[in-house]
């Protein structure tokens, strides 16, 4: 019988066959596919503890428009849902967007071990993004999640420069070649306000270099993965080897 998978999207445009193929790719799941608003009340009702495995492709908790942004934190049920998922033991893979999404709760990114920024803030100046960027991910680690994967294998895809705290996570995935620098990088608040492309009077120190680790929610895993811009990632095998293993290892099975 197959084990279930929730993947939430919404919030962040995507190309939506190739990332339905990526899913589908990814072993023998019964997936279900829920887009945010809706994915919201669902969880809140219960579809993130029933699911054997759960993945955030979502970055859900704006609204942009008029060259602005506005935040939101989600439901109260549910962020009771997740805290009661990660407390039974059930872990998580989040990808992408959405080391950005749910802004307004401060759990979520501390679960995560960091945060993509849409404004600066206390925190300190907005974070930058860099598409098609081409790179060489280097393992990290002897780990479930990155069996079976060469010790090194090339990616193009987005980058973020933004806060990630290595002292709280376990490092997976490097990525080399690529200066983790304001200069390779464009401003996200420039970007909400119309100026795509931009770094015009914005200032970002040194980034992290990795693209995937491991973290505990409660005493749940969750694996991050940066991977999962668009369709040249979703059709890369080591992404794909990695993701599937994330679920495997997320849902409590071992490679």
């Amino acid at each position: 019988m197959p084990r279930s998978l929730l993947v939430l999207s919404g919030g962040h445009p995507y190309e939506e066959e190739p990332f339905e193929k990526l899913v589908h790719s990814l072993g023998d799941w019964d997936v279900t596919h829920l887009l945010h608003p809706e994915a919201e009340q669902a969880v809140a009702d219960g579809a993130a503890e029933e699911a054997d495995a759960l993945l955030f492709y979502d970055m859900a908790g704006y609204t942009f428009g008029d060259g602005g942004v506005t935040s939101r934190p989600p439901s109260e049920g549910f962020k009771a849902a997740l805290t009661r998922r990660f407390a039974s033991g059930k872990g998580a893979v989040a990808m992408h967007h959405a080391l950005a999404g749910w802004a307004d709760w401060p759990e979520w990114h501390e679960w995560l071990g960091g945060q993509f920024h849409y404004q600066p803030g206390d925190h300190g100046p907005d974070s930058g993004y860099r598409h098609d960027a081409a790179y060489t991910a280097m393992v990290q680690a002897d780990h479930p999640v990155v069996a079976s994967v060469p010790a090194s294998f090339p990616v193009t895809d987005e980058l973020y420069l933004c806060p990630i705290d290595e002292a709280a996570i376990t490092p997976l995935v490097r990525a080399e070649g690529f200066a983790f620098t304001r200069e390779n990088f464009y401003s996200a608040a420039n970007a909400v306000a119309g100026e795509l492309f931009s770094r015009e009077g914005w200032g970002h120190p040194h980034g992290s270099t990795l693209v995937g680790w491991e973290t505990r929610a409660e005493n749940a895993p969750l694996i991050y993965l940066q991977f999962g811009d668009g369709p040249d990632s979703y059709a890369n095998p080591h992404v794909r080897q990695i993701l599937a293993n994330a679920l495997n290892y997320t849902a409590g099975e071992q490679p």
